[in-house]
């Protein structure tokens, strides 16, 4: 009203005068006078659209605000922390080898002169697999007998000297470690003779040859690879969380992927005790008894754990969250506030997770609406069912239940 009074005043100023001068002033200022008009009419236009602009920007700057002024609730869904009886099914994959392989070594220095197995070829245990050139050998045997002879006379003879009294003790001591000295001598030699020649410690087949008859062979070169292949297994790197339902002894299922899909009967032979650090995962050996026709070491196998049915604190996988702390959920109190609460996961089971830690039964959980949810919000829960803050009973009444809304 004070800029209409405003424009007016000054478009149609009062004032005294004659008939012609109003005339005169009239058609002179006709031409402005139509443009304050037009001036006018923007102005009022102008002072309209801020006052409608002014209410929009309040309401935006609090677009929770009802018509009271007072904050709207955060919409969520909702679900409860529930016991689900289940059993649990693992598969691990691993590749299959022999439980027991021996890298045969020669113990002395010589030329091959027999190497009769190759690869594939089936050995049975005391068989003789290798043999060196010993002639060297039993001629030094041969001088060290000879040595440990003269040495035996001269200690007889100073030991009767002795007993006449004709000889020092200490003489008598001397020709006697003389005599000890020869002796061990003489059997070291037989022993290395019994180094060129190495016999199968147990009955198997030979899976690699390295050397040929005429090479010449240090010490401890790797000649052949015997393997037992009655039996084979397979090392798994199982989780941890599958650890506490592993013992020894235990029968599992092996797919073996060369042998189509029949599943083979496999026992556990070995569980280690250390877990790694880093991934948290343990070594377990799994052995295939008996061995399926046409395994073979380095065939790739599936083995498939499963569990005893055991009761578990489960939510849906929609809650679990994730940022680089770790793992969490926001947990919605008594008073329909939300708070959020680091938690451990599980295994993972269809459209559910484990909840290992972190969570009790029956606790309220966020599924739905995260966007612009933090900790300390108020929310109002409305679940797909079209029910709204209600909290359902304990899971824990009911095992195998579903969720609560």
């Amino acid at each position: 009203m004070i800029l209409l009074m405003i424009v007016q005043r000054g478009v149609f100023p009062p004032r005294k005068v004659g008939l012609e001068t109003v005339m005169i002033e009239r058609d002179r200022q006709s031409l402005p006078g139509r443009l304050g008009s037009a001036r006018f009419a923007l102005l009022a236009t102008l002072v309209l659209t801020m006052g409608g602009c002014t209410q929009d920007a309040a309401s935006v700057s609090n677009p929770q605000s009802g018509r009271n002024g007072q904050a709207q609730a955060h919409l969520v869904e909702s679900a409860a922390v529930i016991a689900e009886t289940l059993r649990m099914s693992s598969v691990y994959t691993g590749s299959l080898r022999h439980r027991q392989t021996v890298r045969i070594h020669n113990q002395e220095e010589g030329r091959l002169t027999r190497l009769p197995f190759y690869e594939g070829d089936q050995v049975k245990a005391g068989d003789i697999i290798l043999e060196l050139d010993d002639a060297l050998l039993r001629a030094q045997v041969e001088k060290a007998r000879a040595v440990r002879r003269e040495a035996e006379t001269n200690m007889k003879r100073f030991r009767q000297l002795h007993d006449e009294g004709i000889s020092s003790e200490d003489e008598y001591l001397r020709a006697k470690t003389a005599f000890n000295v020869a002796s061990a001598e003489e059997r070291i030699l037989e022993t290395r003779i019994g180094y060129t020649k190495v016999s199968a410690p147990f009955s198997g087949i030979v899976t690699a040859r390295l050397v040929e008859p005429g090479d010449i062979l240090p010490r401890h070169t790797h000649v052949l690879t015997l393997a037992d292949p009655s039996s084979l297994v397979t090392d798994l790197a199982v989780s941890e969380m599958l650890f506490p339902y592993i013992a020894v002894g235990d029968t599992v299922g092996t797919r073996i992927d060369a042998l189509g899909s029949t599943e083979f009967p496999g026992q556990v032979v070995r569980v280690h005790p250390e877990l790694d650090t880093r991934t948290r995962q343990g070594r377990v050996e799994i052995e295939l008894r008996p061995v399926p026709e046409g395994a073979r070491a380095g065939q790739f196998a599936r083995v498939v754990f499963s569990t005893e049915a055991l009761d578990r604190k489960v939510v849906p996988f929609a809650a679990l969250r994730r940022d680089r702390d770790g793992e969490f959920v926001y947990r919605i109190d008594d008073d329909r506030v939300v708070h959020r609460v680091p938690v451990r996961g599980g295994q993972r089971l269809a459209d559910r997770v484990e909840v290992v830690e972190g969570l009790e039964l029956g606790d309220l959980v966020v599924v739905k609406g995260f966007l612009g949810l933090n900790e300390g919000t108020q929310v109002k829960i409305v679940n797909a069912s079209g029910e709204a803050d209600r909290r359902p009973a304990p899971a824990g009444s009911s095992p195998g239940g579903r969720e609560g809304s």
